[in-house]
């Protein structure tokens, strides 16, 4: 009930049919699976929950033979507890050459009972967790920016980048063609981890450039050393996940010895409002503008509320995630679709709490339910659980029983489901020659509404409002819903619907 390699190798045919050119999977590297692959034991193998070596090689052939590429993900910023390294440097001890590859530090009042500073972690609680030394007495405390089971590395140690070197080096010979970079943008400390200041919002990722955690100069000489091992493997590519606002500074990592491509997240975070849309691709594509690079869109994530839901739930937020679609096919540049979005999955935040799997619920004091709604398998066939999923009877989170209609089965031959507007639009903007620029030309628009022209002549229209307006003259190539009825003068855009056209 878990998903494995072979079951994304037996699954191909699906994605040639659904038109993608690749896979990005979340980690697969040996883990004990305390932040779902995420804290990584040994960066060199595979976990035998997902298969071995040899089956990745086979997804990779696979892969390969149907012309798509497959982007593994890589955590450079942290280990497993389990990671050799980490045990050896508990047992060393405190000063102990070991140890340096870590942030262990003593920590602070007369018996050293509190955290050396005041740093949080992502997933709540403090960002320091104290050992226990072989004597049986309260040790130093190491940094753990995530999970107390995530220890943050020190990329000030020799170690730690050539280790990354030889990891890099392992994969790409087995045929990868790159990594999504997990963190991409906290992989450097300040040498004095100094305490944050009391009126900084401390919750997030990044918020601003006073949280020393995040975005510190440092950070681009790691990028420019993965980069160099990239260059050596023609084709390959880098894609950092970078949790950074201001545009001058997220465009620093996609220089050219850094970063291919960066993740930026304007899009995923805007609401269904035009002139928040706007804002959102304005943003990306001047970051993408300064740096000289491609931009990259993504409605959705493994870490944020799906489209459907975020955007109202039911029939209003399946037909704003369909619309929004067409606007991020419509934009230059790399689209991400995030599993199940195609099948038009909402989140899921019905899970039994004793079943919930994200280290935030345990971490919050289960304040925060954490991330497993945006994670439920997607269902493949049938009626109940678990959808041809799997074998087993349960599944690693449990998938809801009135998922029967999102199934691909479900979808495949229905021309108005959500399955079927995402082939005909992977179809369509393949058909198109594709924009020679990344950037846009905004068209005037009714309150509540945008629309843009792609260099290619394709215009993009979006109606946001509580009211229907009148389309361009042109001819529509496709449309995330119906468009009537229409008048003697053309189309009508409904409300919440997008629609592709060519002006006469």
């Amino acid at each position: 009930g878990l998903g494995d390699l072979q079951g994304v190798i037996d699954r191909v045919g699906y994605l040639e049919l659904l038109g993608v050119d690749g896979v990005w999977l979340s980690p697969i590297m040996r883990s004990p699976g305390a932040d779902h692959g995420y804290d990584v034991s040994d960066p060199r193998d595979v976990d035998p929950l997902f298969g071995d070596v040899e089956t990745l090689r086979r997804l990779v052939e696979t892969l390969h033979a149907a012309r798509m590429v497959l982007i593994m993900d890589l955590v450079p910023n942290h280990t497993s507890v389990e990671h050799p390294w980490f045990a050896a440097a508990v047992d060393a001890g405190p000063g102990s050459p070991e140890r340096e590859r870590y942030f262990f530090r003593d920590g602070l009042g007369e018996d050293g009972s509190l955290p050396p500073n005041n740093w949080p972690s992502v997933f709540g609680g403090p960002a320091w967790t104290r050992v226990t030394e072989h004597d049986g007495t309260p040790g130093q405390w190491y940094l753990h920016l995530f999970a107390p089971e995530q220890p943050d590395l020190d990329w000030s140690h020799p170690d730690v980048g050539a280790d990354l070197d030889e990891t890099l080096r392992f994969w790409l010979d087995l045929g990868v063609d790159g990594f999504r970079i997990d963190v991409a943008h906290g992989l450097a400390k300040p040498d004095d981890l100094a305490d944050l200041p009391d009126d900084v919002e401390i919750a997030q990722l990044v918020v601003d450039e006073r949280d020393a955690r995040w975005d510190r100069p440092g950070v681009h000489d790691v990028h420019r050393r993965i980069r160099a091992v990239v260059d050596e493997y023609p084709g390959a590519a880098t894609f950092g996940e970078v949790w950074v606002g201001p545009v001058d500074r997220f465009a620093r990592y996609l220089r050219p010895d850094e970063l291919h491509f960066a993740f930026h997240f304007a899009l995923t975070g805007a609401p269904f409002e035009a002139g928040a849309v706007r804002e959102a691709v304005d943003s990306t594509l001047e970051a993408s503008r300064i740096a000289g690079s491609t931009p990259t869109w993504a409605l959705s994530n493994h870490d944020v509320v799906r489209e459907v839901t975020r955007y109202g739930n039911g029939a209003l937020g399946t037909a704003r995630a369909r619309a929004m679609l067409l606007v991020e096919l419509a934009l230059p540049g790399i689209a991400f679709i995030y599993n199940g979005a195609e099948l038009g999955l909402p989140s899921d935040f019905s899970i039994p709490h004793d079943r919930l799997t994200d280290p935030t619920w345990e971490r919050s004091g289960h304040a925060e339910t954490g991330r497993d709604h945006c994670r439920v398998p997607i269902p493949w066939e049938g009626t109940r659980p678990p959808y041809g999923f799997s074998t087993a009877d349960h599944t690693w989170l449990p998938m809801p029983t009135s998922w029967g209609r999102h199934t691909v089965e479900a979808q495949i031959e229905d021309p108005g489901s959500t399955l079927s507007l995402y082939r005909a639009a992977i179809e369509t903007r393949r058909s198109w020659p594709g924009p020679r620029t990344a950037s846009v030309e905004w068209y005037g628009a009714p309150s509540g509404c945008l629309a843009f022209r792609r260099d290619d002549g394709v215009v993009c229209a979006l109606n946001t409002s509580v009211r229907s307006v009148p389309l361009p003259h042109g001819e529509v190539l496709l449309s995330s819903g119906p468009l009537t009825p229409e008048t003697p003068t053309g189309a009508i855009l409904p409300p919440d619907t997008a629609v592709w056209l060519r002006p006469h």
